[in-house]
């Protein structure tokens, strides 16, 4: 014998609830995204649009983009005299970037250990990370000048002439990049630090236990595991150190002789310095300063990144 079905007790839904309220949804995610979106667009795409815009112009005295003039901004770029600046800002970058994340590398291993005093230890090796680089700049000045410089006086003590430290074109671009690489030493201990103390003290045991000791268990089994802190810094080393500015302009102005120019200090230098405006020009370079940087973060991504191994 069939039965009736029991009447539904609930009240029907109305007909679109579940779309309005996906629209609700969707409106309430596009509100939370607006400071965000509004950041982008004011600071990294108008600005983007706006380098583009004055590079195809010529300006007057006072930097105003007057005529059109095509891609002849990027074809006064077609010289050795660029090249060569190319070449220095790889070099600078190069000088940085290796000892910037070996040498804090090499101090976190040490610093991880539950000794007495590491507290002590951690906390002045990740001093220069508070500094700017116009006080380091100034610090490392006071420090190198030949008058006063205790650096020079230790270097005499061993029988060691001191050269002309910012004023020698073939010593000034080390010296730039050795002040950089103290100022980003302290943000790459404390990165690689933090991974470090992330081992896991279970597989060290159990390396040690199949025979893997000293450099053998450094390379082949802590290395692999802070990778990711490993590759973060060697990015974003990379990028602090194509937009090396402030240390370039305080200790050398880009002397002796443009031996210390890179590309920034270029660029900054044809907008800005000496009451220059050339933005069309210094545009063209900012260009060119983004496609290097984005073709250096490809190589990284696409080469340094297979090695990482994400836990």
């Amino acid at each position: 014998m069939l039965t009736r079905p029991d009447p539904p007790t609930g009240r029907p839904g109305k007909p679109g609830g579940g779309r309005s309220h996906r629209v609700r949804e969707a409106l309430l995610g596009l509100l939370l995204l607006t400071p965000g979106l509004v950041g982008l667009g004011v600071f990294v795409v108008f600005p983007l649009f706006q380098a583009v815009y004055l590079s195809t112009r010529d300006n007057d005295i006072l930097g105003n983009p007057t005529r059109s003039v095509g891609l002849a901004h990027f074809a006064e770029l077609l010289t050795p005299e660029f090249g060569a600046l190319l070449a220095r800002t790889f070099l600078f970058t190069a000088l940085v970037v290796v000892p910037g994340v070996l040498l804090p590398l090499a101090i976190a291993a040490p610093l991880t250990q539950k000794l007495p005093g590491m507290r002590i230890f951690r906390t002045a090796f990740a001093l220069p990370f508070a500094y700017s680089a116009s006080a380091a700049s100034v610090v490392w000045l006071i420090m190198l000048n030949p008058g006063t410089s205790p650096v020079n006086w230790l270097l005499g003590l061993v029988g060691v002439q001191a050269p002309s430290w910012t004023s020698d074109p073939g010593w000034a671009l080390v010296t730039v990049a050795a002040v950089t690489v103290w100022s980003v030493s302290g943000f790459n201990l404390l990165v690689l630090a933090a991974g470090l103390a992330q081992v896991d003290e279970d597989v060290l045991e159990a390396a040690r236990i199949d025979g893997a000791t000293g450099p053998r268990q450094f390379v082949s089994i802590v290395l692999p595991m802070i990778s990711p802190s490993l590759f973060f810094a060697v990015v974003t080393t990379t990028l602090t150190a194509l937009q090396a500015l402030g240390q370039v302009h305080i200790m050398t102005d880009g002397g002796p002789n443009g031996s210390t120019s890179t590309l920034v200090y270029s660029i900054f230098d044809r907008a800005f310095h000496n009451n220059n405006s050339d933005y069309g020009l210094a545009s063209a370079q900012g260009l060119v300063l983004l496609v290097v940087g984005v073709l250096l973060a490809a190589v990284q991504f696409g080469v340094l990144e297979r090695r990482v191994h994400y836990r």
